[in-house]
Parts: structure tokens; C-alpha cells; sequence
């Protein structure tokens, strides 16, 4: 008997909860893509675009088990809603600087900050909030479609983005930007929901403790809370902060659809793995599966790093998104579907923590390193390094079979 095709879709709620999901990450995406191409256009600094990734993922490093131990003590509702109010603000703060012409480096670094505190306020509330809306069969479909959600966002963002880049400007088109959260916030106001725990109330580094103890004899949830930070650690999503540079190398780096295409040629894989994963029930979750799938993103990555040409330069991202996607999703399901109940908001704080706090060394590995010895030299030798490392961690984890 085969599968049946996209399980969590057939339910209501999370039907709408996908759609609005997917509607946040592309208003977050069509920010990137204007925000980005303005910094570098007015301050050409490798740096400052290091420092985006940075400020970016610094707070989930930080505060992600705290979002996650409040989610699980409230309404995770509205902690999605105050993320998405401060991303408002803060496109708001942009296009307001933009239409001035006021911009300073210092705005963007205040910014940027913000930008990221906004994230992990609604990460992880938003993978609970996926527990009270779906029947506990349909969690790892929800999982693998929640992310899914995120690159369609993030696939949509680019191509849009683009075209407000260019019909707009990014004065307007940042302040018009800051209406698509507007929906979303809205549904969620009414939005089902019954809270099924009761844990303690947050205690700040206690929870810190709580969480590492419900994963410590979890070798399942251990493997995958690694495997992600490894990833992030070395190799994060930095080169999309640096992909006007990649654009310009490429000779693409006018700021029209050809710089936008790189951005929508990774997510576009990504989105291709979720849909045919979800609609052909393919690949179920696995260690082994997540660590090959992520030896493969590397492949792919380093390619990117290496290429000059802008059509294998274009390949190369969507394949490294199928892959991310696959690796990424499939790690997240299997943490979800093991944490314990009672602390699943905090495990799921530890996952973020993990898959994207550590995103803010990246900034470091290929941001900064960029500015020393160039964005494609230092991309390529961290996804060499990320390679040789899951390599071991597959050898040494994973039993064989």
C-alpha cells in the first residue's frame, strides 16, 4: 500500500499555518535581498557582510533553549507574533533610511541585530506550535513541510524581491515589504490551539541543564543536534551574505534577475526535495540517510565555491538546496519525534542553538576569512573541512548496517 502524498497538507490548520509560514520566510528573504545589495553597494565591505551572518544567528546561539522553555510554558502564538512585529520594524527602520539617504554602517550593524533577535523569538515556538495543530502520525510529514515552507519563502523572496528591487526601488520596496507579515499575524490571533503541558516555569540556566539531560543517553537526538552544528559551525548559509560578491565575480552583479537567480537557484532545489520527498514518501528519517545527504551538500558547496561559470554556478546551488533541505528536515524530525514530551520546546531550543546559532561562526569562516583570502577560496576550504569532519562523525556514530 503506497504512501499517501503530503499527509499534513490534508489538514486545515496546518494547511493555513504552512501558506502563512511560507509567507514570513519570503518577506524575510525579500529583506535579505535588498538590505544585502544596499550595504554592499553603498559600503563594499566583505566585513559588514560577515557581520550580517553574525548578528543574524549570534542570538540563537544564546537564547534559543530560553525561547524554547518559554514556548513550552506559554502561548507559543504569540511569541510568533512578537518576532514578526519586530521584523516589521525593523524593514520599516530600513526603508526609512534608504528614502533619507541617512544610512550608516552603525545603522546597519543596530539593524542587523534586531533582525536576529526577531528570529529566534519565533523559531522555536513556531516547530512547538507544529505539535498542537497535527495528529501525532502526520508530525514527520508536518516537519518535512515546515521547512519546506521556509524555502518557498526563501525561493519566492529572490524572484520577488527582485522585481521590487527594480519596479520599486529599495526605498519603497522595503516599506511595502513590511505588509506581507501582516496575515500571518493576523491568523495567528484566532488561530487553534490548546496547550497539552504544563512544565516548569522558565529558570533561565537551568534549562540549559534540563535540556542537554533529556539528549545526553539520546544517541538518535545527540547525532543529529552534531551533525547540525558541524554544518552551521564551518559552513552556515555565510555565502548567501556574500552572494554579491559571487554575483559580481561572475559576472553577474548588476543587481537584476541574474543576482537574484543565484539566490532562487538554492532554494529552488531545496523546495524540489521537499515536494518530491513529501509526495513520493521517500527517504524516511535515518542517521546514516542525514549524514550522506550532508556529505553530499558539501560536495556541492565546494563546487559552487570553485566553479567560474555562472550556468554551473547556478547547478551547483540547486543541488546543494535539494540537499540541504533533505539533510536538514530529516535531522529535525528525527529530534522532534524523540524529545520528551514535557521539555520539547527546550530540546527543540537546543536543535536551534545548534543548527543555528553556530551559523554565526560562519560569518567568521567565510565572511571574514573572505575578506583576507578571498569569498571563493575561503567557501571551498570549509566545505572541505566540513566534509572530512561528517566523514569521521559518520564512521564514529553511526552504527553500519
Amino acid at each position: 500500500m503506497s504512501a499517501v502524498s503530503f499527509p499534513a497538507l490534508r489538514q486545515p490548520v496546518f494547511r493555513a499555518y504552512f501558506f502563512g509560514a511560507a509567507s514570513l520566510m519570503m518577506a524575510d528573504s525579500i529583506e535579505h535581498v535588498i538590505s544585502y545589495w544596499m550595504m554592499f553597494e553603498k559600503f563594499h565591505s566583505p566585513a559588514l557582510a560577515g557581520f550580517a551572518v553574525i548578528s543574524h544567528w549570534v542570538p540563537f546561539l544564546l537564547f534559543s533553549i530560553w525561547s524554547g522553555a518559554a514556548a513550552d510554558r506559554y502561548d507559543p502564538r504569540r511569541q510568533i507574533q512578537i518576532g514578526m512585529a519586530i521584523f516589521m520594524a525593523v524593514s520599516l527602520a530600513w526603508g526609512a533610511l534608504f528614502i533619507t539617504n541617512t544610512l550608516e554602517m552603525w545603522h546597519a550593524v543596530v539593524l542587523l541585530v534586531f533582525h536576529g533577535l526577531a528570529g529566534v523569538i519565533w523559531g522555536p515556538a513556531a516547530q512547538l506550535y507544529i505539535h498542537e495543530i497535527v495528529d501525532p502520525e502526520h508530525l514527520p510529514s508536518a516537519i518535512r513541510l515546515s521547512a519546506t515552507a521556509r524555502w518557498l519563502g526563501l525561493l519566492m523572496g529572490p524572484a520577488i524581491g527582485g522585481l521590487i528591487l527594480l519596479a520599486l526601488g529599495p526605498a519603497w520596496g522595503i516599506l511595502c515589504n513590511a505588509l506581507l507579515y501582516v496575515p500571518f499575524i493576523v491568523w495567528l490571533w484566532k488561530a487553534p490551539y490548546q496547550h497539552r503541558h504544563a512544565p516548569p516555569a522558565v529558570r533561565g540556566f537551568s534549562d540549559v541543564i534540563a535540556a542537554w539531560q533529556a539528549v545526553r543517553d539520546n544517541r538518535v537526538i545527540l547525532s543529529m543536534v552534531i551533525l547540525v552544528g558541524g554544518a552551521s559551525l564551518i559552513v552556515g548559509n555565510a555565502y548567501q551574505a556574500q552572494m554579491p560578491g559571487f554575483a559580481h565575480e561572475l559576472g553577474h552583479g548588476d543587481g537584476g534577475f541574474t543576482y537574484s537567480t543565484l539566490f532562487a537557484a538554492d532554494a529552488a532545489g531545496a523546495l524540489t526535495a521537499g515536494f518530491a520527498l513529501e509526495s513520493r514518501g521517500l527517504l524516511p528519517p535515518s542517521p546514516r540517510s542525514a549524514f550522506l545527504l550532508a556529505m553530499g551538500w558539501c560536495i556541492a558547496i565546494g563546487g559552487f565555491a570553485a566553479t567560474s561559470s555562472y550556468p554551473m554556478a547556478l547547478a551547483l546551488l540547486f543541488a546543494a538546496g535539494f540537499l540541504e533541505l533533505s539533510f536538514y528536515a530529516m535531522a529535525q524530525t528525527l529530534v522532534q519525534i524523540n524529545a520528551p514530551a514535557p521539555v520539547r520546546g527546550r530540546v527543540i531550543g537546543l536543535f536551534s542553538m545548534s543548527a543555528l546559532g553556530l551559523r554565526a561562526f560562519s560569518g567568521i569562516t567565510v565572511g571574514l576569512g573572505g575578506s583576507l583570502i578571498g569569498i571563493h577560496l575561503s567557501l571551498a576550504l570549509s566545505a572541505a573541512l566540513l566534509l572530512a569532519m561528517i566523514l569521521v562523525m559518520l564512521c564514529t556514530m553511526v552504527p553500519g548496517r
